[in-house]
Order: C-alpha cells, then sequence, then structure tokens
C-alpha cells in the first residue's frame, strides 16, 4: 500500500516537475498574472467555471481573490458562474447544459472581463461555449486544461495546458498554477 501511495506522490511531483521547466508555461503564467491584475485595477472582474472538481476548483480560485489570500485587503470583483443553483438548473433545463455558462457570460460579461475556464479535457461544451461568447464581447479567456488543450486551445488568450492526461494530476497541477496567479495577483495590487 505505501508503494501506491509513493508511486502517486511521485507522479505528482513529475508533472509539476515538467511546469517548473517549461520556460512558456512560467512566462504565460507572469502574463496572466498581469492580464487579470489590470483587469482588477481597470474596475472589472473575473468569472470562473468548470464541472465537478474542475467547479470546486473555480470556486476555491475565485474565492481567493473575493476573499483573501495572503493579505487583508479590499474584496476584488471574481465569482464562480456555477454557484447560483435556481440559474444553473433552469438554463440546463430550458436551454442545454451547455448553455449554462454562455448564456451567463453573455448577459454579466463586459470588454476588459476575465474569464477563467478549467477543464482536463478541454472539450468540455459549456466551457467551450463560454469562451465562444467571451471571444464576441471582449472578454479575455485563461484556459485550464490537461495535455492537448483540446477545443479550448484555440479559445484561449491564455492557456495552463498541464502536461499530463491523468485527471488527478492535472487538477493538483491546475490548483498548484491558480494559487501562484493569485498570489502574484494580490502582490501586484496590494503591494
Amino acid at each position: 500500500m505505501s508503494d501506491k501511495v509513493k508511486q502517486i506522490i511521485a507522479a505528482s511531483i513529475a508533472v509539476k516537475q515538467q511546469i517548473l521547466a517549461d520556460e512558456q508555461m512560467l512566462a504565460t503564467i507572469n502574463a496572466a498574472v498581469d492580464s487579470i491584475a489590470n483587469a482588477f485595477r481597470n474596475g472589472h472582474k473575473v468569472l470562473f467555471c468548470g464541472n465537478g472538481g474542475s467547479a470546486a476548483d473555480a470556486q476555491h480560485l475565485a474565492a481567493e481573490f473575493s476573499g483573501r489570500f495572503y493579505k487583508d485587503r479590499k474584496a476584488l470583483p471574481a465569482e464562480a458562474l456555477h454557484c447560483n443553483t435556481s440559474y444553473l438548473t433552469a438554463v440546463a433545463n430550458d436551454y442545454s447544459y451547455d448553455a449554462i455558462y454562455a448564456r451567463i457570460v453573455e448577459g454579466t460579461g463586459n470588454k476588459g472581463d476575465v474569464l477563467v475556464g478549467l477543464s482536463t479535457s478541454g472539450n468540455s461544451g459549456n466551457i467551450v461555449k463560454a469562451f465562444e461568447a467571451a471571444r464576441q464581447l471582449g472578454v479575455t479567456t485563461i484556459g485550464f486544461t490537461g495535455a492537448s488543450g483540446g477545443k479550448m486551445k484555440e479559445l484561449s488568450d491564455f492557456l495552463f495546458n498541464v502536461p499530463s492526461t491523468d485527471t488527478p494530476r492535472i487538477q493538483e497541477s491546475h490548483i498548484l498554477i491558480g494559487h501562484i496567479i493569485c498570489e502574484l495577483v494580490e502582490a501586484n495590487l496590494f503591494s
């Protein structure tokens, strides 16, 4: 049993080592930090979306901005789009599950906002449609995916395609990258 535990931990570390060695990924983290900090600085908001565990990560990261990360500072306008269950179930029922994020982006998104979508495959229909809606509005898109980037690859202004096809390892790296971004945005705005 302990050998299996060590294998899982080693696999997680190996993915993170690949990210650490990827200069393009590190540059993209810095560029995303600048984009998000500028959005907040200019009175815009950051929206998050995902499904399942990725929805939990989206909600977690939104809370890091709207609550606090390290600093006791003013709240930043960030939210996860799946938290209004009445809206979510109504749109899923009346239109389709694929429309849930696109409709709320169309209704609340503005040029200069940022939309962060998390999908380990990069092919989640509801996130792809949300990114398409964001593009129409001039909303910056940040995709968190697995190795291929899926359909989100072409729709992401900034793409974090974690070098793995193993969902738990991808999600562990998503939260790592998300936390780095939250920490650096907070430091940028509240130094």
